[in-house]
């Protein structure tokens, strides 16, 4: 559905290390900085931080979360515990089982350094 993600960072060093913790334990490799830019690339999309274009600082879409598909409970753990372990700021309740109107879900939330909302998602059968 998506060919790429791109969300503000204000301070790309303090991002990259952040992400490369958490989709590090993805399995995916650490991105590369070129410019004003820090790239995630995979067969299937494109993941970007950047430092906004009109210079201003870096801010979060008030509503807005990014969920990243994670193949087990226990890996959603370890993505939840690495973005803490590098800047991030756990949000919401802690990771655990969610029932809605999504289905049964194993869930964890962070911020990352810029303050954006993610989500780490395991469909639960």
């Amino acid at each position: 559905m998506f060919s790429h993600i791109m969300l503000g960072a204000t301070d790309l060093e303090a991002s990259k290390k952040f992400y490369d913790a958490i989709l590090g334990t993805l399995g995916y490799e650490p991105g590369i900085i070129k410019g004003d830019s820090c790239v995630y690339a995979t067969p299937t999309g494109i993941f970007i931080i950047k430092k906004p274009l009109n210079g201003e600082a870096a801010s979060h879409g008030n509503g807005s979360t990014f969920g990243f598909a994670i193949a087990t409970p226990e890996l959603v753990h370890t993505w939840h515990d690495a973005g803490v372990a590098n800047g991030g700021i756990t949000c919401e309740e802690p990771p655990g089982e969610r029932n809605g109107v999504a289905g049964r879900l194993y869930l964890a939330y962070l911020r990352d350094p810029a303050g954006n909302k993610l989500c780490g998602t395991h469909r639960l059968a």
